[in-house]
């Protein structure tokens, strides 16, 4: 059309100007309108695409969207299966909620058609079954409802709801709940006390017999227990680190004072962890062992008890059974209304039995009194008896003449008092006999021992006034004497003359104390090996043989022990003063050593010589009193008497080894 124009007729200037702008303007309207088609049809698709978001959030959270026409009274499901069909009027709606619900619901829901409230949110039951015919079906919802408005209305025109069914939630909170009551319950009700704490140690809670063994407050709670710390308190403080929560057992004496808790406790902690591996609870129980532990240290008690019963009654036996074997005795017993006697190794086992018939050819002596009174067992037992006398060896045949025995016996009764028969046992004196010929010889040996006596104080006599008679007659001389060597001489022999009667004087007094009071023995703390270097000194010099040595052997610089030192010095003079009187030409050698036993520690003294020794026989007798081997040597057959009877008063034991024509070893050992 405009080519027409532009062809036929020759416009004006103004006309072609017109033209232009109708141009530009169509132009214009249609990029406008092709600008406004674009997004129309973009806004089509995004309205499309939340539509169909907001279906799939619909279906993927199962909910029900119902819209409430207020003037038409009826709803319409938006989205959803609540309903059987799309639209229910309000009075079906009404006949499915469930009645205890339905007037809060109805409040609700006429404040949003009221406009006093643009939203609520609140929960009713619902009845699924439309068949009035069946019984109900009943689903809880959380209803959310909007108020929807039109421009310039005060009042909304529907309501929209959103129902989501909670029904399949609550029916497993309910029977979470139910499960919970459950633990809750035995986790109340255990036999072991329980407590769980957080992962920092905190208590959250604890069961009846947990608050009985830690003495809560109350049923409920404890402030010593919820203001402390689980790794505050022991043993945890003491066996786990808080960064570091293992489980693990312990039995221990549980002690807090501030809950009066004195118990032993079993205890056990469990650590709880989450499906990632995180500690969420800790699990402490406990078990008070306090009386279990009692009653197993009295089972203890009793079982040891028993069993030294059980030893005692052992020991006894064999006690029993060596007293009976060594001294010769055998229980028997006779039985009446059997016609027996019977003879026992010991109180059960029979050993021998024969009959009554047969008692009368086993005594030696028919004519003895109670031998004929055995004719009549009954009469003869009735009492007590003691019977002495000889009887065969039949009973035991390791005899072969006839033996010494003692009989007793006493009559055994029955529950009606009638005489079953006697019980009593037989000992074999045989070697009683024998002892009392024995002590017949004694007694004479006694008498010869008074003679020995009365020549020992012929011989004691002699041995005192042989050194007074020396000590006397020097002391006289010394006094015309000029010359200090010969005075010294004087002096020497009058000194060692003071000695020797000084060592008699003792060994009559220790002698004497002996056999009246018991020796007695003053024990004291002293260093051994310096006295010992300070005995050893003073017998040096008693050594005047030109040809013999004195040696002295001191292991140790210091020994501290516990002894009588007077005692023990007197048993080394003696030793040394004997080496001396017999040795004429070598040694004299004293030493001690320190020994370890199993029963603890014991010094080993001794003293040896090199000088005539003694004969094999006489080893026996050495230690005897008033026994010497040599007559013509000074002394009065003492002193080793006197030394064995110290070192046993010390709890130890003496000695001597020696060999003839070399010499003589003189020992003994004492616990220190």
């Amino acid at each position: 059309m405009i080519q027409i124009i532009l062809t036929t007729h020759i416009l004006e200037p103004l006309q072609i100007i017109l033209l232009f702008v109708v141009f530009a303007l169509f132009i214009g309207v249609f990029i406008a309108n092709r600008i406004i088609l674009r997004r129309m049809h973009r806004h089509a698709k995004q309205s499309k695409f939340a539509n169909q978001v907001m279906q799939e959030a619909l279906k993927n959270s199962q909910n029900n969207v119902l819209q409430w026409h207020i003037r038409e009274k009826y709803s319409t499901q938006l989205y959803g299966q609540m309903l059987p069909c799309d639209t229910i009027t309000d009075e079906d709606w009404k006949r499915h909620v469930h009645p205890d619900d339905l007037l809060r619901a109805l409040r609700f829901l006429h404040d949003l058609r009221d406009g006093k409230i643009k939203s609520a949110d609140f929960n009713y039951r619902w009845n699924y079954e439309f068949d009035n015919k069946k019984p109900p079906r009943w689903g809880y919802f959380n209803n959310t409802s909007v108020a929807e408005y039109l421009p310039d209305h005060d009042l909304p025109v529907s309501i929209i709801s959103t129902l989501t069914d909670e029904t399949d939630m609550r029916q497993s909170q309910r029977e979470e709940r139910i499960l919970a009551d459950k633990f809750k319950l035995l986790f109340e009700h255990s036999i072991v006390g329980m407590s769980f704490y957080s992962p920092e140690g905190w208590l959250l809670d604890s069961n009846k017999i947990m608050r009985e063994v830690c003495h809560f407050d109350t049923d409920d709670s404890d402030a010593f227990f919820y203001q402390n710390n689980l790794f505050d308190l022991p043993p945890f403080s003491e066996l786990i680190k808080r960064d570091q929560v293992e489980e693990f057992w312990v039995c221990y004496q549980s002690i807090i004072p501030e809950r009066n808790i004195h118990d032993y406790l079993e205890i056990h902690l469990h650590p709880i962890y989450n499906d990632w591996g995180n500690i969420i609870y800790l699990a402490v129980s406990v078990r008070n062992i306090t009386e279990e532990r009692e009653l197993y240290l009295q089972n203890r008690l009793n079982d040891v008890q028993l069993r030294h019963a059980n030893e005692e009654i052992k020991q006894y036996e064999i006690e029993l059974r060596y007293l009976m074997e060594n001294c010769q005795m055998q229980p028997w017993r006779i039985r009446l209304k059997e016609n027996i006697i019977e003879f026992y190794k010991d109180l059960t086992t029979i050993d021998k039995t024969f009959t009554l018939e047969q008692l009368h050819t086993i005594f030696y002596n028919q004519e003895d009194d109670f031998v004929r009174a055995m004719q009549n067992p009954a009469e003869a037992l009735s009492k007590p008896v003691s019977w002495v006398g000889q009887m065969h060896p039949v009973v035991s045949e390791k005899y072969k003449e006839p033996q010494w025995v003692v009989i007793n016996s006493i009559p055994e009764y029955d529950e009606q008092g009638q005489m079953t028969g006697s019980f009593g046992i037989w000992r074999n004196i045989q070697g009683l006999m024998q002892k009392q010929e024995q002590l017949k010889r004694e007694t004479e040996r006694a008498n010869d021992s008074g003679h020995q006596k009365s020549v020992f104080l012929a011989n004691m006599t002699h041995e005192i006034r042989t050194p007074l008679n020396a000590i006397v007659g020097f002391s006289d001389l010394l006094q015309a004497m000029e010359q200090p060597e010969e005075k010294r001489e004087l002096i020497r022999i009058i000194h060692n003359n003071c000695d020797m009667l000084l060592r008699l004087i003792n060994d009559i007094l220790v002698l004497s104390s002996v056999d009246s009071t018991g020796l007695e023995l003053i024990s004291e703390r002293i260093d051994f090996s310096k006295e010992f270097d300070i005995i050893c000194q003073s017998l040096a010099q008693r050594i005047e043989e030109p040809g013999v040595e004195f040696q002295k052997e001191n292991p140790l610089p210091s020994l501290m022990v516990t002894i009588d030192n007077r005692r023990i010095q007197q048993v080394i003079t003696n030793f040394v003063t004997n080496a001396v009187k017999n040795t004429h030409q070598g040694h004299i050698r004293v030493g001690y050593r320190v020994e370890e036993q199993t029963n603890g520690r014991n010094i080993y003294v001794y003293c040896e010589d090199t000088g005539s020794g003694i004969p094999e026989d006489a080893k026996a007798r050495i230690f005897e009193r008033f026994v010497k081997l040599n007559d013509f040597v000074q002394g009065t057959g003492l002193g080793l008497s006197i030394c064995k009877a110290i070192i046993e008063k010390c709890g130890g034991e003496i000695g001597v080894d020696s060999e003839i024509g070399k010499g003589s070893t003189f020992w003994f050992r004492i616990p220190i």
